[in-house]
């Protein structure tokens, strides 16, 4: 059979695929919404820790996979997963298409940023348990979280996405470890103090016009990324990510305001790839786009 390849593997000509985070510059995950007909699937040796959701599911079909000489079945009903390891074999039939599903790719360097956080082994990735089928709002919310970075660009997309990958592989070593459950080493119960928060904020004030990464912010709270992420969402009631995308959304809104700068600049300075995801981005937090905001205030 042949084979198209997008991103990180390949599928059957019978997958389409909708939408790719090729291109975007993600580091800690690949993504792609694809649309899946009926068929089977040859011998598939993941290389990344592979997720797929069921975006929108058809419960009339069952998905088939072969996994080291057994059997799994389940039906693609909508927000059904299948997770599976690196490393090992598989092969899928699918009985009836299925309109959406998203496929989430993460690194096995994603888990090696883990083993301060977590008691885990050094093939984490390796020890993710086969599941076909289950349930996990947990994964389900941050996956479509970070389909809607894919679909519709934010300012902070990278920060986002970075802050959800980890969460997702933390709660992969939580919750789906072959080995049994995984506590965190160090307790996440409470937000940032408030000189570290502090330390976080000025710095993010004085570089929100700047491309800024989750490491480069928990090195100056003294934390790891994982850990940072959790006790500043704590603090702050939102992640870092969304944190960044507010303050540069009212960045704009002044610059707007003033009138010195043109619109692409302006979007340039947000950290957006052009002016028209700027534009959308605008009118989704705003209801009116940048030229029409910048009118009224003049």
């Amino acid at each position: 059979m042949e084979l198209q390849t997008h991103g990180v593997r390949k599928f059957p000509p019978t997958s389409a695929l909708l939408a790719s985070s090729a291109g975007l510059g993600w580091s800690t995950l690949s993504v792609e919404l694809r649309s899946d007909g009926a068929g089977e699937a040859p011998t598939i040796v993941p290389q990344h820790v592979e997720i797929i959701l069921v975006v929108v599911g058809n419960r009339e079909g069952l998905v088939r996979r072969t996994v080291a000489g057994s059997s799994q079945e389940a039906a693609p009903k909508t927000g059904a997963i299948w997770l599976s390891p690196v490393g090992v074999g598989k092969e899928i039939t699918i009985t009836a298409p299925i309109p959406q599903t998203m496929h989430l790719h993460l690194p096995i360097a994603l888990f090696d940023r883990l083993k301060d956080d977590f008691n885990v082994p050094a093939a984490a990735a390796h020890s993710i348990r086969h599941a076909a089928g289950i349930g996990d709002d947990v994964i389900d919310q941050l996956a479509r979280s970070i389909l809607s970075e894919l679909t519709a660009e934010t300012s902070a997309s990278h920060v986002y996405v970075e802050t959800a990958s980890l969460t997702i592989a933390a709660r992969l070593l939580q919750k789906h470890y072959d080995s049994g459950a995984c506590a965190p080493i160090e307790s996440s119960t409470h937000g940032l103090d408030p000189i570290r928060l502090r330390r976080v904020l000025d710095y993010i004030a004085a570089n929100i016009s700047q491309e800024m990464t989750l490491e480069s912010l928990a090195a100056i709270a003294g934390y790891s990324a994982f850990h940072f992420a959790r006790k500043f969402t704590l603090a702050m009631g939102i992640s870092p990510g969304r944190y960044i995308s507010q303050k540069r959304l009212e960045n704009a809104m002044t610059e707007l305001t003033a009138g010195k700068l043109p619109v692409a600049e302006i979007a340039f300075n947000a950290q957006f790839s052009s002016q028209a995801s700027f534009t959308r981005a605008f009118h989704r937090a705003t209801g009116t786009t940048p030229k029409a905001y910048q009118r009224r205030r003049r």
